[in-house]
C-alpha cells in the first residue's frame, strides 16, 4: 500500500471512530445537581474523551482503562466531584474490559432509562452530586446483588487505602 493510500484509509477509520463514539453517546442526567459547572469549566477541567464520556455520555473503548486493571484496596472517586462512589471491595472481573462494580456506595449513585440503542433498554448510571455519565447497570452481575456496574474508567479516579 502506498502512502497515498494508507492515509486516505487511516483518515476514513479516524472519521468512523468519531462518528462511533457519537452515535454510542446514551442517556445524559439532567438536574439540578449540587455539583453544577458551565461547559467552559467542564471542558477545560477533562479531556476530550472524559468531557465525551461524562457530559455526552459517550462509552470509552473497552480494556483501554488502566482501572480495569486496578486490585488495589481503596475507593474509585467521581473524576467530576470527587464523590466516592465504589468501594474496591466490590470490584470484580467481568471480563468485558471495563471496570465493574456489585455494587455502588449508598447513595452514590443516580439511575435512568436509557433508550439510546435500537431495540435495546438500559439502566444508566451517573454520578448524584454532579451528573456524570459513568456508564450503565446490568443484571447479569454476581452474588450477591446479582448486578454488573459496567463503568467507564475515565469517569473515575482511584485512591488507594
Amino acid at each position: 500500500m502506498n502512502r497515498r493510500a494508507f492515509l486516505a484509509a487511516t483518515a476514513s477509520l479516524g472519521a468512523a471512530a468519531v462518528l462511533t463514539s457519537r452515535l454510542d453517546a446514551g442517556a445524559v442526567a439532567e438536574g439540578p445537581f449540587e455539583v453544577s459547572r458551565t461547559e467552559a469549566e467542564w471542558r477545560a477541567m477533562l479531556t476530550d474523551l472524559q468531557y465525551a464520556v461524562m457530559r455526552e455520555g459517550a462509552t470509552e473503548r473497552a480494556f483501554t482503562s488502566p482501572l480495569n486493571d486496578e486490585h488495589r484496596r481503596g475507593m474509585f472517586h467521581c473524576r467530576g466531584c470527587d464523590l466516592a462512589l465504589y468501594s474496591s471491595e466490590t470490584k470484580y472481573d467481568s471480563g468485558t474490559g471495563w471496570p465493574s462494580f456489585w455494587e455502588a456506595m449508598p447513595d452514590a449513585i443516580g439511575t435512568m432509562e436509557d433508550r439510546s440503542l435500537f431495540f435495546q433498554v438500559r439502566t444508566e448510571c451517573h454520578c448524584r452530586r454532579c451528573g456524570s455519565h459513568l456508564g450503565h447497570v446490568f443484571d447479569d452481575g454476581p452474588a450477591p446483588t446479582g448486578k454488573r456496574h459496567c463503568i467507564n474508567g475515565v469517569s473515575l479516579v482511584f485512591r488507594a487505602a
